[in-house]
């Protein structure tokens, strides 16, 4: 589920941080750039690791600060295809359910990857698992384990429209969609699959 990701990068260090340590300013600052976003066909980034390499910070005439290059591992969450994990049922619809692990939320089990025998409760907006004539509710917030199916990146950076009069200007419009950069389809049909009080857990 978590994986370690080599970076090199140049982080920017204010002036404000030349109090502290070298290692520690580094790092508070590749946290704050990449801790929670999204790499394109890497993962999520969790926090760093650790530093590898790093060079003597230069200072750009002008605004004080000082830039390192830096060789470091990130911590990524990526679990790989047929992965078991655990989480709680986010949200239900018709199309599927939505599940949470508390740091990572776009992960969705869509109807078809239930168990057989699973039917939509529209009055209770739960789904129900009809296993030997007893009703298993899929309630929110109730602890389910699932299997990773597939995995889905998507580029929400701001695409650019053409030239005008000169200058390019990011086409926002184009990225109005609601896409998560990084999601995963899961499902529940198989054994011991699905919210852990069924299975004694």
């Amino acid at each position: 589920m978590f994986n370690l990701a080599e970076i090199k990068d140049t982080i920017k260090i204010e002036p404000s941080g030349f109090r502290k340590k070298k290692p520690q300013a580094i790092t508070d600052e590749i946290n704050r750039k990449y801790a929670n976003k999204v790499l394109q066909n890497v993962g999520l980034c969790i926090a760093m690791h650790d530093i590898l390499s790093a060079s003597e910070g230069f200072i750009h005439h002008g605004d004080g600060c000082s830039y390192v290059t830096v060789h470091f591992r990130m911590v990524i969450f990526r679990p790989f295809i047929g992965e078991i994990i655990i989480g709680k049922i986010r949200s239900c619809s018709r199309e599927g359910i939505r599940v949470s692990l508390g740091f990572f939320d776009d992960i969705f089990i869509p109807a078809g990857y239930l168990q057989q025998g699973t039917e939509f409760n529209s009055e209770e907006q739960v789904w129900v698992w009809m296993y030997d004539e007893n009703e298993m509710f899929m309630d929110i917030d109730e602890s389910i384990r699932f299997r990773v199916e597939s995995e889905q990146f998507f580029d929400t950076s701001p695409s650019v429209r053409p030239k005008k009069e000169g200058v390019d200007t990011p086409d926002l419009s184009a990225n109005s969609t609601k896409q998560a950069p990084y999601s995963l389809v899961c499902s529940i049909n198989g054994d011991g699959l699905g919210l852990l009080s069924w299975w004694g857990v």
